[in-house]
């Protein structure tokens, strides 16, 4: 049993070393929602929750997500005693509509808590099964073909398992042709289009079919499983499907629609980790590949999809890329790394997430913060 006592609510402010574009907007500074938790007996865990700034990937933003915390999520765990971690989700979900990176943040904060409380790391609460999980990396739109070409190269000879492409209408079949023409024939690679398409875009988007991509990334809205269903009835390349994706529901309905046949599982898109452990085990019933996404997580983000990650399903090299890849300095001790040979590490010594947070450069970076008490 545990139960949270308090739970303290910060921004933080963490330039990336670069801006970052994709077809929805350009990215240049993160606003992190970091959430420490303490339980009754004096447990600390952490959380973070990954909405944006602005509502162009989901709905929900770090503002929004802040309120529906302090207003409706937050007051259901203080005080409470839960068994286990995996009770958290139905008591914040609960006559709450949407919100579910708000939900995420407690939740997934509530699972660091029960870890350290059982003295586990929190993989192995999770039931994941490995030490090392293999990293890919997200490029951003590039100005011009050549541009991705040295972008992609330089991640190449980092070592890293996957290369994933941002692309938009312009910025899309020529870019991607010069990646596989430069780099061979053997190189994992993928196109992530956040829904820039539409199907009228199909006979378009079938020429990325020659590339030999191991996937094509939400192309459609992210509403739309009927229209991803037809198209990739016409793509040999499968459609993962990432945006659409934020039940266990939506998960059953494109399998049985055959909207994709991968999904990328985001754990604050989703809830948290007790949805996500059940679209990986929906998923590893009927065969399909998952891989755990990135949205810019600080070290406490990443350390959460880590974990999760090392679950056994999670086949495919996910967006977990070292913290040197977005930050001139992380907010975690030790921060994170990748080896040579493109893999991540699973904390599996000390309870929790594994790493610890900074509090100095939290401190410093913090902008506003809120402490609620049971």
């Amino acid at each position: 049993m545990f139960a949270i006592s308090s739970i303290v609510v910060r921004e933080v402010r963490l330039a990336l070393k670069e801006p970052f574009r994709i077809s929805s907007g350009t990215i240049a500074e993160r606003r992190v929602c970091l959430l420490e938790l303490r339980s009754a007996d004096g447990v600390t865990g952490w959380s973070e929750c990954v909405a944006g700034e602005q509502p162009n990937y989901s709905p929900e933003t770090i503002d929004t997500a802040w309120h529906a915390m302090r207003e409706w999520l937050v007051p259901r765990v203080l005080g409470v005693e839960f068994a286990h971690p995996s009770q958290v989700f139905a008591a914040l979900d609960r006559n709450v509509r949407g919100h579910h990176m708000a939900k995420a943040a407690v939740e997934m904060g509530c699972w660091d808590v029960a870890a350290r409380h059982q003295g586990v790391p929190l993989s192995t609460l999770l039931g994941g099964t490995r030490d090392r999980v293999p990293t890919g990396i997200s490029i951003g739109i590039q100005r011009d073909p050549d541009a991705l070409v040295s972008r992609a190269r330089q991640a190449m000879d980092q070592g890293y398992r996957k290369i994933k492409m941002k692309i938009e209408p312009g910025s899309d079949v020529a870019f991607v042709g010069a990646v596989r023409d430069a780099l061979g024939p053997d190189l994992h690679l993928m196109a992530d289009a956040n829904s820039a398409y539409t199907l009228a875009d199909a006979e378009h988007l079938k020429e990325l079919d020659r590339f030999g991509l191991i996937m094509i990334e939400q192309p459609l809205d992210r509403e739309d499983l009927l229209r991803h269903a037809k198209l990739q009835r016409l793509l040999t390349t499968p459609i993962c499907l990432d945006e659409s994706i934020t039940s266990v529901d939506r998960a059953a309905d494109m399998i049985e629609l055959g909207a994709g046949r991968i999904i990328n599982i985001k754990p604050g898109r989703v809830g948290g980790f007790t949805v996500s452990k059940a679209i990986h085990d929906l998923c590893q019933q009927h065969g399909v590949p998952v891989w755990c996404g990135g949205m810019f997580e600080s070290g406490v983000g990443r350390a959460h999809n880590v974990a999760l990650a090392s679950l056994p399903n999670f086949s495919l090299p996910g967006d977990v890329s070292p913290s040197a890849r977005y930050w001139e300095r992380d907010i975690v001790t030790p921060e994170w790394t990748m080896d040579a040979e493109g893999m991540v590490h699973v904390p599996l010594h000390t309870p929790g997430m594994g790493v610890t947070v900074d509090m100095d450069r939290v401190d410093d970076l913090t902008v506003r913060h809120e402490e609620f008490l049971a």
